[in-house]
Parts: structure tokens; sequence; C-alpha cells
């Protein structure tokens, strides 16, 4: 989410990491620096992903997914149990799927079952249509039988260490890769995992564990459930090697570190600082929405990717020195993104921005002022050198065929500037009971930004559809002429 910036590594830091790394982009890395903003091109190009908000009539309440992985191919063997309902008549039932292609990566499906009959389908390169109407009220539950090898999303490779490793990386809509699923982060549902692979493999996911059973044949299952709903974009697995240890828990919430062996003593030392940043936002914000908090040490291609109870860092993370800042960043976006998830893509700073501001808040709490001062500085300037190569506003609606690129100053920093001069503009006391409120209201559910202008404006008593629309709707930022003059009688300067 996400996925590279996210972020107060001291950017220069995390995006130098970045490019030693090889990493493709840094969602998380709290701030852009010079370097990072001269990348931009060559970053958004290399990583072109487009969506748009799904018009099949879909509204998934449950998706089961069985895995079976291996250690000689990277074929994975999966089946599908989705239980829909409709938001209005249709007459097929169309899901995001990658289909196999020529170079023999995607998904082919075997089979579809509709209480246990077989029913009619077919695929085109993204879709499975299954041949069966829908009709608002009904709830339709299909088993997709199929296997393949990702072409994306699950990501297969090996660890900094050489040890096999099953990532899944879905943000933003790269989860149809290896899942059948709607894939777009306005369609929410609860969702398990059932893996089965080799048993000297630990496998964490979404959710509570439900079930870990030796199987013959070397063979380990792992069945694991959340009941939140969720977007797809944070619905994943991970599976390799783990030291794993159990930190403790915050207000009945399990925090657990899982790293890579060898990183083990620094891994669990540094990692632990994630019970005291849940403690801080559950007192600030409102409750946890999910079974647990689990800190994963991954091969993510971003920084940190927020995934909803199960949030992967990058390999190096264990030992770097903007830890704390990334941590803050991620689980943040446990309330913002992955419980209250904004509507469509253009909304993106209701995760990013907010997830930054909420860093900066952190830190303002434990180091003082002068630290957020310093941070929002910092935030400002890449706004202002982001939008001297970028004029667009914060609700971008124009980057529809390239969601990457929404990852971006705007996003992030100047969203988080967004709430910094809400709060000024209003006090503490609205601002703060404007937050708990919108996420109680939106928790488990989507919002636009309209809606979060209601939600302050209700708090307020105030209408904010000037402030909104200026800074979030409008490219740019103020230009101001000033003058001034001195009255030597009154001893008085004055500026207009």
């Amino acid at each position: 989410m996400r996925k590279i910036l996210p972020r107060s590594y001291f950017i220069a830091f995390c995006i130098f990491t970045a490019r030693i790394l090889k990493m493709k982009y840094f969602k998380h890395a709290l701030f852009f620096s010079k370097y990072f903003l001269a990348l931009i091109p060559t970053l958004f190009c290399s990583y072109n992903v487009s969506a748009q908000m799904p018009k099949n009539g879909l509204d998934v309440k449950h998706y089961a997914f069985y895995i079976t992985l291996n250690d000689s191919t990277n074929n994975i063997v999966g089946k599908a149990i989705i239980s829909t309902g409709f938001t209005e008549k249709i007459n097929y039932v169309q899901l995001d799927l990658v289909k196999k292609n020529k170079e023999g990566k995607g998904m082919l499906v075997h089979s579809v079952l509709k209480n246990n009959i077989p029913i009619k389908f077919f695929q085109d390169s993204q879709h499975l249509v299954i041949l069966d109407n829908g009709l608002p009220g009904m709830v339709n539950i299909y088993t997709i039988n199929y296997e393949g090898i990702p072409a994306d999303g699950l990501i297969i490779s090996k660890t900094k260490f050489g040890q096999r490793s099953f990532f899944a990386d879905n943000w933003p809509n790269r989860a149809h890769n290896w899942i059948p699923c709607n894939d777009h982060l306005s369609d929410k549902a609860t969702v398990e995992f059932m893996v089965t692979a080799p048993d000297h493999y630990q496998v964490v996911s979404n959710g509570k564990v439900i079930e870990e059973t030796s199987l013959p044949g070397n063979m380990k299952f792992t069945h694991w459930s959340e009941s939140t709903p969720l977007p797809t974009k944070v619905m994943v697995i991970g599976v390799t090697r783990f030291a794993v240890q159990q930190t403790g828990e915050v207000d009945c919430i399990p925090v657990s570190s899982w790293v890579y062996p060898e990183n083990r003593d620094s891994g669990f030392s540094h990692y632990a600082i994630a019970k005291n940043i849940l403690q801080w936002y559950q007192t600030h914000v409102g409750a946890y929405g999910f079974e647990k908090l689990a800190n994963v040490q991954s091969k993510t291609i971003f920084g940190g990717m927020e995934n909803a109870g199960c949030i992967f860092y990058f390999e190096n993370s264990v030992n770097s020195k903007g830890l704390e800042a990334l941590f803050a960043h991620e689980i943040a976006h446990q309330w913002f993104g992955d419980n209250a998830t904004e509507t469509d893509w253009p909304h993106l700073w209701l995760s990013e921005g907010f997830a930054t501001y909420m860093t900066d808040v952190f830190f303002e709490n434990k180091y003082g002022k002068d630290t957020l001062k310093s941070m929002l500085q910092t935030q400002r300037e890449e706004v202002l050198s982001f939008y001297k190569k970028y004029k667009t506003p914060v609700i971008d609606t124009t980057s529809k065929n390239n969601l990457m690129h929404l990852l971006n100053a705007n996003s992030y920093q100047k969203g988080a500037w967004v709430l910094h001069m809400l709060r000024n503009k209003l006090g503490d006391s609205i601002f703060w009971k404007s937050i708990r409120l919108y996420y109680k209201t939106y928790a488990g559910s989507n919002a636009s930004t309209k809606d979060l202008q209601k939600i302050f404006e209700q708090a307020a008593h105030q209408n904010l559809a000037t402030f909104f629309h200026q800074w979030l709707y409008i490219p740019g930022q103020p230009e101001l002429k000033i003058q001034w003059s001195y009255h030597s009688k009154v001893k008085k300067v004055f500026v207009h």
C-alpha cells in the first residue's frame, strides 16, 4: 500500500536502501526525498497497474481459499469457495483472474461448481466468467478449482538468506494474479486461507490461526481466518522459514513478530516496538479492528505493506534506522485504509495521508512539537517539489490507468498537511473528535472524501466545502502576494 512509501525512513535513507535492494517501489517511506522525485518517472513506467470501479454487480460476502504449495515448482494448486451477493440483476458472474498466458504464467480454471453441480464458465485474459445469473437478495456460492504459476501477486522467490519463500503482494489490485476475486477495494469480504505446504515452513496470514496439522509426505496444513471484512489489497499469506515470537497483548489483541531465523535476535528486539504504537492508536483513534497484529519480515516490493493484521516489512527493516516511523505508518493503516477503506483509488489520501499524519502526531506525542514541525517542514518541501513536475490535485482521477502513480507526495505528504491544517483550523478537541467519529462510522466499510467532509462539518458545526475543495480538488498551493510598510511614528509594520 501498499507499499513503499510508508515512510519516516528519513527518506533519503529509505530510497537509497530501496535502490540497493532493487525494489521497484517504496510504498512506505514516509517522506519523498529529492532522489525519489527524480526517480518517479522510471518507477511508475516500470509497473503500470490500472483499475476502475467494478461494474459487475457483485457484493462478495466471503472468500475461502485453499492453496497448495510445493518446493519443486512454482505451480500452485487452488480451490476458491466464494459466497457472493449482488447489487443488481446480472446475467453472468464476472470475477477477476489472470488467465494462463503463452509464457506459461497465470491461472487455468479446471472447473466451477454451484451447490456441488458443475456450471459452465470461460476465461478471458483478465477474468473468469461464470454463466450464471444473480439478483439482489440472493447469495450464490461457487467452488472454483484452478492451478498455475502466478504472474504476480504471490511472489515465489528466495529470502536474502537463500531460503525459498512465498509472499502475497496484492496492492493495489494484483490479487487476481493468483486468486479469483472481485479485485477492487470497494468490495470488502471476510476471508480464510487454508494453506498446504512443506512442513519446514511456517504460514502467516490475516486473522487468527484455526488449525495447524501435520500431513503425510512431510506436508502441513495451516488454516487462518479473518472475521472483519477486508479489501483484496490487504488479503495475504506469507510462507517461509520464520522465527516467531509472541510479543504480548494490547487490550487482548495478540502482537507477534515473524522474522527470518537468521535475524532472530535483532528482529525480535526491534519489532517489539509495535506494542506501544498499537496502544497509542487504540487510545487516540478507536478499538483495533482485527484478530491480531503480526509484524512480518518479508519479500514485499514495498518498504512496508499494511496487510490487515499481518503487516509485511522489507527484508532489511529489522536493522533500519527508520523502523519506528515505518511501524507507526503501517500500524496506522490498520485503522485508515484497512478497516475504514477509501471508496475508490482517487481517494487514496484517506489511507496514505492519514497514515502519514498519524505517524507525525505519534512522533509529536513521543518526541515533542519540534519534531512535528521538522517532519511537516520536510513534507511541505516534498509537496512543493512534486508539484513542479506533476500538477495534479490530491483527488486525482487521471491516474486510473496507472495506480502506482498515486503513490506520490500528494497522497502522502499533502494529505497529511490537509489533516494538519484542519487540526489548526478547528482545534485539537474537534479534530480528534472528528477522527474518532470518522473511524467509528466507516470501520468495516468504505468512505469517500465527501464522507470525511461531512463528519468534520458535523463535529465542527461549520461548512468546510471551500476548505476541502481548494486543498483536495484543485492542484497547487496558494500564491501569495505580500507587501509591507513600516510606520515610524507608531513603530509598527503593516502587512498586506
